[in-house]
């Protein structure tokens, strides 16, 4: 129990040093387009193909289960919406940037704290966390939403593919499915829930990068470190989250 209060409280005057107006704006934002394009742009790919495909699965798992004509096919349009809207582009998009972008950040951090590239900054009179870590974050909450509404669309893009594809579902009924019951809602829950994990996954990175010992193995451990931590805030603020907003 003291280690947990011992990193928290580390974790969290991290976060007061690091969230500071920038001593120069400029330097600022020329840090935050490089990182929107490391932390999200250079994810597309992944997040392209994830998404494709798990509407794409979706579709053919409900669809099989529905072996009888007293469920109506529109359902299945139905079904995917909500699977991609609510769940799985927010939250599992999330935790699989959390092992991209997040070991990504641990290890670029640490890497410059082992070989004392921060001290330098403080001996030079930059305040390193604001300096390294607040770009990241205010990057990383910037981009992510971007990349998680682009997600929502590629698998109800992709579901409609397998859907026609394989025979399980008209593309009118599909679309009456997406269509069904729709609540704009539903985009800004998604769209909290993201910001919310863009900013635990960079934070809980940068934590672990910025407190690195040691040499590259640490810097390695720290890596992992920050998915697993990162990948279980995520889950207990969705459960949190969805508590709040949906029930």
């Amino acid at each position: 129990m003291k280690q947990f209060f011992e990193i928290s409280g580390a974790y969290f005057l991290m976060l007061n040093k690091a969230i500071k107006k920038p001593d120069k704006w400029w330097v600022f934002w020329g840090r935050f387009w490089e990182e929107v394009d490391k932390l999200g742009v250079k994810s597309l790919g992944i997040i392209t193909i994830l998404s494709v495909f798990m509407g794409a699965v979706i579709v053919i798992q409900t669809g099989t289960n529905f072996d009888t004509p007293l469920v109506p096919r529109y359902l299945i349009g139905f079904a995917v919406r909500q699977s991609i809207v609510l769940e799985f582009s927010p939250t599992i998009i999330s935790l699989i940037l959390a092992g991209k972008v997040g070991s990504n950040i641990a290890s670029e951090i640490g890497s410059m704290r082992v070989t004392e590239q921060i001290d330098a900054l403080e001996i030079m009179g930059v305040n390193s966390a604001s300096y390294l870590i607040l770009p990241k974050i205010a990057a990383s909450i910037f981009i992510n939403p971007f990349l998680i509404i682009n997600s929502m669309f590629l698998g109800v893009i992709g579901g409609w593919v397998a859907g026609i594809g394989t025979g399980l579902v008209s593309s009118v009924d599909y679309i009456d499915g997406l269509l069904l019951d729709f609540e704009s809602f539903s985009i800004t829950y998604a769209v909290i829930k993201t910001i919310v994990f863009a900013f635990i996954i960079t934070s809980i990175s940068a934590f672990n990068g910025y407190y690195t010992k040691g040499g590259a193995l640490e810097v390695g451990a720290s890596s992992t470190k920050s998915v697993v931590q990162a990948s279980i805030l995520i889950l207990i603020s969705n459960y949190i989250l969805t508590q709040i907003m949906l029930i």
